[in-house]
């Protein structure tokens, strides 16, 4: 009887908040730390497979609830630098239902898909899958969704670092040069997000209540929501909660 009345009050619900939620104000950037697929299975008496491939499925049903709301960019953290430490055959079994999801994702043509992380720390199989999953076809997409697989926002921003110093240094300009022209903007201009707008909303779900390094350079503005719900369990309610959260809040932008 309960199972009965939430699927008809649920919908209902959703709807109302749907309504009330002024939709050009909607953020234009919005990162999810996809967390609990593990603690998931375990609640669930599944394998940790099992819980990966349950929160890969939730991946479709996110996108689609951006696009209703007018989400222009969406980053989804995948996999972390942490993650690539763990025990080689939990660490195979969910390297293969990321590619198995960006494959997917890639093949119903809907969105820019862009991998954003550090290729070269994962396994070459698992690097190469990717990079032959994506395509380069971004005309009439609207929704842009940063892949954050192997990433790690110390080594996004150790990464940019490098990146502007080889392009200076190559293009003859000396060292002193280089430093005094550092900035803010420039290395900016070297973050896998460079051209896309910051964050405006980060959303974490398994009820953790840190960042743990996502996006670590582009979040210093951002509005955060942390979900208690595991990422597989994450409904369009939770969503358009964490919507409505974002419209109350004032963003100072650090003023």
């Amino acid at each position: 009887m309960r199972g009965v009345l939430k699927s008809i009050l649920y919908p209902l619900y959703e709807r109302r908040l749907l309504k009330k939620l002024n939709l050009s104000e909607s953020p234009k950037h919005v990162g999810v730390i996809l967390d609990g697929n593990r603690r998931w299975a375990k609640n669930n008496l599944a394998s940790s497979r099992s819980g990966h491939e349950a929160g890969a499925r939730k991946i479709v049903e996110l996108l689609s609830w951006c696009e209703e709301v007018n989400v222009e960019v969406v980053t989804l953290w995948m996999l972390s630098t942490e993650n690539l430490n763990r025990e080689k055959n939990e660490l195979n079994a969910l390297c293969e239902v990321i590619a198995e999801t960006v494959e997917e994702l890639s093949k119903q043509r809907k969105w820019n898909l862009v991998l954003m992380g550090s290729l070269d720390l994962l396994p070459i199989w698992f690097a190469e899958r990717l990079k032959n999953s994506i395509s380069n076809d971004h005309e009439n997409k609207k929704l842009t969704v940063n892949l954050a697989i192997g990433y790690g926002g110390r080594q996004e921003i150790s990464d940019a670092v490098k990146s502007m110093l080889e392009k200076h240094l190559n293009s003859g300009e000396s060292l002193k040069d280089v430093v005094s022209n550092l900035n803010i903007e420039e290395i900016s201009k070297y973050m896998y997000t460079a051209g896309q707008p910051d964050p405006d909303l980060v959303i974490r779900t398994s009820g953790e209540q840190r960042l743990s390094g996502f996006l670590l350079w582009q979040s210093a503005h951002s509005e955060f929501y942390f979900c208690e719900a595991f990422w597989p369990d994450f409904r369009k309610l939770d969503f358009l909660r964490a919507l409505r959260s974002y419209a109350a809040r004032h963003r100072r932008f650090g003023s």
